[in-house]
């Protein structure tokens, strides 16, 4: 039997090396760099290449890979410990060391649907960080439920060509290619009426229409586009056709997980301040520290994150066990359902602690609280994975009788006095 809480000592060694890199070297780039997705920019390459080159020689690029794809494959456990410290620095950290989203998520895709031609031209470049990708799924009208999507895909002359318009495409603006979901059997069943296409952001009727931003984002990167005849090759299909939810699924399971993971550093991240403000700050003749509604804030939130922090290693351990990402399903769902709440929940209260200073821009709790609601809308929204682990519970669950449930008091008292009758009489 084994039941471990600790980290294996050689292995601690890499994340205590990667806490101090992260911490030294890649936060400050936060305030000098508009977008580390940005590949064309010669100051962000200038920046950021150099400690690229560093996780690489540290063998720690790109983890999340197998070793035939240059990656260490790591397991999910030991990539949740890595991105609890990556996740301290979202959006730039993740790109440091080769695992950022969406482009983690395409990579998988490609590795396993890509042809060989569509590896070489688009998968390596994307894994050397030489490109990024966009997964342009969701649509304005369609939200959570993709069986109501309009983006459609014909086969004409040897070529799909596709018209629709396309919400919250992360990244597009940088973006070398994109992977698009559409509709290209109408009349099929509603999971086997979509499929996955390849288009170069280069190819003619891709448009932009304009890019939206939220929060202190210095740049807006999630384009609101339209395909207006876009026309690509018939084999650039990803996966057969009407395959595009068993595609996505290739991605998305893996996706959530790890921003889970990252989630953990950045209330992490919250918390810290907390405390150090707590302890900094007099008011009313004593420090925050002393004050018991100020502890009965620290105590929640270190409960809160040291819950969901089990739950997410848990689930991460199941996944490696596995190896079946429907097999975790409920798991996965549950820490997706939890991870907005923990970050809300944590930085709102360390805004209300830093008091005028924290709603300010000169620190990062309204970006973080605003960052949980986009937590709670991205890869499914909230609602939609609480219905998914009360289906699977439910689904699995196998009552003890068939006529009362289990814990039917009478029932029980009957079954007692069944079983221990001739002794309830002697000892009488």
């Amino acid at each position: 039997m084994a039941w471990d809480f600790e980290t294996d000592p050689q292995f601690q060694q890499e994340l205590d090396w990667i806490d101090e890199f992260v911490r030294s070297e890649v936060e400050p780039l936060r305030y000098v760099i508009e977008s580390a997705y940005d590949t064309r920019n010669a100051t962000r390459n200038k920046l950021i290449r150099p400690l690229q080159d560093i996780v690489r020689k540290r063998q720690l690029w790109a983890c999340h890979l197998g070793p035939e794809l240059g990656g260490q494959g790591y397991g999910q456990v030991k990539l949740a410990l890595m991105n609890e410290i990556l996740g301290r620095v979202p959006g730039i950290a993740p790109i440091v060391f080769g695992c950022q989203a969406p482009d983690s998520g395409n990579a998988e895709i490609l590795a396993h649907y890509g042809t060989a031609a569509q590896k070489a031209r688009y998968l390596r470049p994307l894994l050397d960080n030489e490109i990024v990708s966009c997964f342009s799924m969701t649509e304005p009208q369609g939200g959570a439920d993709p069986k109501v999507f309009r983006t459609a895909a014909r086969l004409e002359d040897g070529h799909w060509v596709i018209n629709g318009e396309k919400w919250f495409s992360s990244n597009a603006r940088y973006a070398a290619f994109l992977i698009v979901m559409a509709v290209t059997d109408p009349d099929a069943p509603p999971y086997k009426r979509m499929s996955m296409f390849i288009v170069p952001a280069e190819t003619p009727g891709l448009e932009i229409i304009r890019n939206l931003g939220y929060s202190a984002e210095r740049a807006p990167s999630h384009g609101y586009l339209r395909y207006n005849n876009v026309r690509v090759p018939a084999d650039h299909m990803l996966g057969g056709r009407g395959e595009a939810f068993a595609v996505a699924q290739t991605r998305l399971g893996g996706g959530r997980i790890h921003h889970a993971m990252r989630t953990i550093g950045e209330a992490r991240r919250a918390l810290d301040m907390m405390c150090e403000r707590a302890l900094s700050r007099e008011t009313q003749g004593e420090r925050l520290s002393q004050k018991q509604m100020v502890q009965e804030k620290i105590a929640d939130s270190w409960m809160e994150l040291e819950q969901f922090r089990l739950l997410v290693l848990r689930t991460a351990w199941r996944i490696d066990k596995y190896k079946d990402y429907l097999k975790v399903r409920k798991d996965i769902s549950a820490v997706k359902a939890l991870m907005p709440r923990v970050l809300h929940d944590i930085a709102a209260r360390a805004l209300h602690i830093h008091g005028s200073l924290g709603i300010s821009t000169e620190m990062p709790f309204a970006e973080m609280v605003l960052d949980s609601f986009h937590m709670g809308l991205a890869d499914g929204p909230t609602e939609v994975h609480k219905i998914t682990v009360a289906r699977q519970l439910l689904r699995d669950y196998r009552p003890s009788n068939d006529i009362f449930p289990s814990y039917h008091v009478p029932a029980l008292r009957a079954q007692a006095f069944e079983r221990y009758g001739d002794l309830i009489e002697d000892v009488a």
